[in-house]
Order: structure tokens, then C-alpha cells, then sequence
């Protein structure tokens, strides 16, 4: 009796392991000489595409519509399946790339500092010129607690027509209405007079908590101490790194933010998740 007890107690707890994970994607699935079936987190657009990405097992050509050329096969498809670590192993069919309109990028550009009494102008325009942006980025980048720059040109949605997709917009980048903003650690008001030696235009100075160069060797560091990575950039807007890889796990985000500081990182997934 007690035998039977302790295999009726086995038998429920196989029952209840967990199922894997299942993940989605859509993007461009390539094969060719240099590899097998990859999804492609990133595609050289030449004739026919080249790039390289995650393998994926169980693919068929032979099973979904594609093109070929010269030894290479692609296509865009929807894609389903568990992934181990190396690879998606495929649980269903692929389909056409569910593609929508493009996500927006999220960022705001929108100066941080009060508005001037009267708006933003400048205060010296001969120095509100193209090359003393340059020249006013080039001395914060040389100043201690350098942590970014972005150009405002919230002008440009109070001008009727203003059509962005036209090159020829000359009021596109006017220097004597955009508003340069530099963010610096400590107090960045210390630094407005050695800016003012060379920029004219609008300014706006901002605290930040980390430098531009601690976020840098962050991202170098990552470069070699991170598996997976599709895609790796600063965020100066931000204040952080921004990390593309395959799976965003509890694992690896507990990592992250243990060796390199908690919310210095942002981690972006290419594979989704799909809800039990």
C-alpha cells in the first residue's frame, strides 16, 4: 500500500511541470551558403539580402511561400516556437508577417527648462549659427560631467503646412528658433557661462544622473560580457543603455542589473512571449 501511495504522489507531480515557454516573432527569415534557416533581427538590403541571426530548427521551404536567388532563400513570416538559449525550435506552421504600422519611437524632445518670459530666442543671434551648435557640443562634451545633447524644434508644429518628409523645407533646422539642450551631473548651471562664450541661440541646461562616458563603458562592457546581443546603443535623452537580444529573461534582467547598475540598462526582446 504504501508503495502504491508514493507512485500515485509521482505521477500527479509529472502532471504538473510546467510547459515551455512559447515565443513569437515576425521578421525575416534567410538561409544560404554561409548558414541555415536564421531570423534576422537585421538584414543587409542587397540582391538577395544577406544577415545573420537565430537558428531556427524544424523550417521547410518546401512548407511556405519565399524567393530565391543565387543559392539564398528568404522571406517575411510570423513564427512561433520554444527557444533553448540557440535556437527556435518551430511548433507551428510559419505565416506571413503580421506587419503593422511601425511602432513610434517614444522619444520626447521637448526642452526641459521653463520657458523664457517671451518664449524661447536668443540672446546673442550672430552666435545662433549652425557652426556654434557644433562648436557649443563640442566644449559640453569636453566639460566634466557631460551626459548629452538633443536639438528642440518644437517651432516647427506651431508653422502651418510644415510638411518634415520635404528636404526642402528651409525652416527645417533654423539654429535662431531651435532650443540646443546639454545635460550634465552636479549642478549644469555651472557650466552656462563657458557655453555662452560660443553658442547664442536658446539653451537649455539639464541635470542627468549618470555621465555619457559611464554609459559608454557600460555599452563596451556589454560588448563583451553579454551573449546574444542583436543591438547596442546609448540613450543620452534617456540616461541608459539600450540592449537588443533574443529573450528578455528574469535571469538575465536580475544580471543586468546586478553588474551594471539597476535601470542603467533597458533590455528590448525580439522574441515575445505568448500567454499560457
Amino acid at each position: 500500500m504504501a508503495a502504491l501511495v508514493m507512485l500515485a504522489a509521482c505521477g500527479a507531480a509529472s502532471t504538473a511541470d510546467p510547459l515551455p515557454i512559447r515565443y513569437q516573432a515576425d521578421g525575416l527569415v534567410l538561409a544560404g551558403a554561409e548558414h541555415g534557416p536564421q531570423l534576422c533581427a537585421g538584414v543587409n538590403l542587397s540582391m538577395p539580402p544577406q544577415c545573420s541571426g537565430l537558428d531556427i530548427a524544424g523550417w521547410d521551404w518546401d512548407m511556405v511561400e519565399h524567393e530565391a536567388l543565387r543559392g539564398v532563400r528568404w522571406g517575411d513570416y510570423h513564427v512561433v516556437g520554444t527557444w533553448d538559449g540557440e535556437r527556435l525550435t518551430l511548433t507551428e506552421s510559419p505565416r506571413p508577417a503580421e506587419r503593422g504600422e511601425p511602432p513610434a519611437d517614444g522619444s520626447d524632445f521637448t526642452s526641459p527648462c521653463p520657458m523664457p518670459a517671451g518664449g524661447w530666442r536668443p540672446v546673442d543671434p550672430v552666435k545662433a549659427t549652425d557652426q556654434a551648435i557644433d562648436a557649443a557640443i563640442d566644449l559640453a562634451e569636453k566639460l566634466p560631467g557631460y551626459a548629452g545633447s538633443w536639438l528642440d524644434q518644437g517651432y516647427l508644429d506651431e508653422i502651418e503646412g510644415y510638411d518634415p518628409r520635404d528636404p526642402m523645407e528651409g525652416y527645417a533646422n533654423d539654429p535662431k528658433r531651435l532650443v540646443l539642450n546639454l545635460r550634465f551631473t552636479g549642478d549644469p548651471a555651472v557650466h552656462e557661462r563657458a557655453i555662452r562664450e560660443v553658442w547664442g541661440g536658446a539653451l537649455c541646461l539639464s541635470p542627468a544622473q549618470h555621465t555619457r562616458a559611464k554609459l559608454h563603458t557600460i555599452q563596451r562592457r556589454m560588448e563583451k560580457e553579454i551573449k546574444g546581443l542583436y543591438s547596442l546603443s546609448t540613450d543620452e535623452l534617456a540616461g541608459h543603455v539600450d540592449a537588443g537580444v533574443w529573450v528578455v529573461t528574469p535571469e538575465l534582467r536580475r544580471q543586468v542589473d546586478e553588474t551594471y547598475g539597476a535601470g542603467l540598462v533597458v533590455l528590448h526582446g525580439f522574441l515575445k512571449p505568448i500567454s499560457p
